[in-house]
């Protein structure tokens, strides 16, 4: 029942999001947005686009730093899942990607999936407390439109929600070690299992010095990102002052966990041209600069994913492993044992 609501909602959402869309489509100048992009320096976009692989290099990094201490040790590795996992973000509605890549790691380096996906879940948190930095920095010393300047309160109380997790993270005591011959039985039992490996590992790879050095990259990354921006609206001879800037790259990852089509194309082309108007910039020239952003954001991305882990993208064969699986077939060989 939960399911089927949640299911229905999520359509409703979607159908909503996409009927705004295609009204605000109907009140654009098509031909003043597309000589726009045809006359974008070829030089700036590309410089743009290097800068771009950049920050995407830097999380594959930060991702790193937690795979490293339950056995995936490889750098390499981690960039190729990070930039896969990445491009298929990029052609999915949800991101599919992110689950794809727990998938990708855990069968590379034979590491249980619940250790992989503990790592994510840092990975993706370091993600979302750059953005807040960001925002408490933003909405505390520049001057933004009333819409995010109203998120000061909210900034500040995310901010503070973050460092206290962060806190307990590293100070909490290490989670009680489930014995290897425990046996269980049934799907409840296995998740119950599953989601205590996952937590246990939580906290066994969360210390100071990571989490700090994780700061560190996520400030890095959203700056990249900055820039990123900010030399497409140069190369599209787009003048946006840097807090207009600042002001777009946040309004367009305000949802950035929720993406309504594939790429979040569309959403991202409004929500940038409705701050760069807040800023009396043209808005068909602003949707020019965003379409350039997110073109340098899926097409490079996505070939560069299938090129370096091109099994990945393709090979959707469900391997089951038995690591992944050691309590449930201790059940059964208990079972077929009695």
């Amino acid at each position: 029942m939960k399911k089927a609501v949640s299911r229905t909602v999520r359509i409703l959402l979607t159908v909503a999001i996409l009927a705004g869309l295609v009204l605000f489509a109907r009140k654009v100048n098509w031909s003043t947005t597309w000589a726009s992009i045809t006359e974008a320096s070829g030089t700036v976009l590309l410089l743009a686009a290097v800068v771009n692989l950049a920050s995407l290099a830097l999380k594959g990094v930060r991702w790193w730093i937690f795979l490293r201490p339950v056995g995936a040790s490889s750098l390499w590795m981690a960039l190729r899942a990070t930039f896969a996992g990445a491009g298929l973000n990029n052609i999915l509605v949800a991101n599919g990607g992110e689950a794809a890549r727990v998938v990708f790691v855990a069968r590379a380096a034979h590491v249980q999936s619940a250790k992989i996906l503990a790592t994510l879940a840092l990975e993706r948190m370091f993600e979302l407390i750059g953005y807040i930095i960001l925002l408490v920095l933003s909405v505390s010393f520049l001057e933004l439109p009333h819409a995010l300047d109203r998120t000061r309160p909210i900034a500040w109380v995310a901010l503070a929600g973050v460092i206290a997790l962060m806190i307990y993270l590293v100070r909490r005591p290490e989670a009680i070690e489930v014995p290897a011959a425990e046996t269980v039985i049934g799907w409840r039992a296995h998740a119950s299992a599953y989601l205590r490996q996952l937590a246990r590992t939580i906290g066994g790879i969360s210390t100071g010095p990571r989490f700090i050095v994780s700061i560190g990259l996520s400030v890095a990354i959203w700056a990249l990102q900055l820039w990123t921006y900010a030399l497409t609206a140069r190369a599209a001879d787009f003048n946006l002052p840097l807090v207009g800037t600042v002001a777009a790259l946040l309004a367009v990852n305000l949802g950035f966990a929720v993406r309504a089509t594939p790429g979040n194309v569309g959403v991202f082309q409004a929500m940038y041209a409705l701050t760069a108007a807040g800023f009396g910039m043209d808005k068909d020239k602003a949707i020019a600069v965003a379409f350039l952003i997110q073109t340098q954001q899926i097409i490079p991305v996505t070939l560069l994913g299938v090129v370096l882990a091109p099994e990945f993208i393709f090979k959707r064969k469900k391997v089951v492993r038995a690591e992944d699986h050691g309590l449930e077939l201790h059940s059964r060989a208990e079972e077929s044992a009695g």
